[in-house]
């Protein structure tokens, strides 16, 4: 399933969530995905942060998938500029993965 000409009021709230979470905080795809209360999956949270670069107002690097992994590194400009951003805020990054996640983690309501 690919997004659709509907996924963008979705897309929107999801960039809502995201742009709350707290500088030197992270949450997942599937709490986002939770906390919009739908049955969208944390994949299509995924597509959303996908297709928020170039927005510079949502933090996209502090949504990491629920085991901590950076698993959406590959969509940021430069070998390791999700790494990098978390680091900037405080946050330890370990073989791809916080250290700590309980430590960072934000549940958004």
């Amino acid at each position: 399933m690919e997004p659709s000409a509907n996924s963008d009021s979705f897309f929107e709230r999801v960039y809502v969530i995201v742009r709350q979470i707290p500088y030197g905080r992270v949450t997942s795809y599937g709490a986002i995905a939770k906390a919009l209360g739908t049955t969208r999956s944390a994949r299509m949270v995924g597509w959303a942060m996908n297709a928020s670069h170039g927005l510079e107002d949502v933090p996209a690097h502090r949504v990491v998938n629920r085991k901590g992994l950076l698993t959406g590194k590959h969509h940021f400009e430069g070998t390791n500029l999700m790494q990098q951003l978390l680091e900037s805020e405080g946050i330890k990054i370990q073989d791809n993965q916080i250290v700590d996640l309980e430590k960072y983690y934000w549940e958004p309501k």
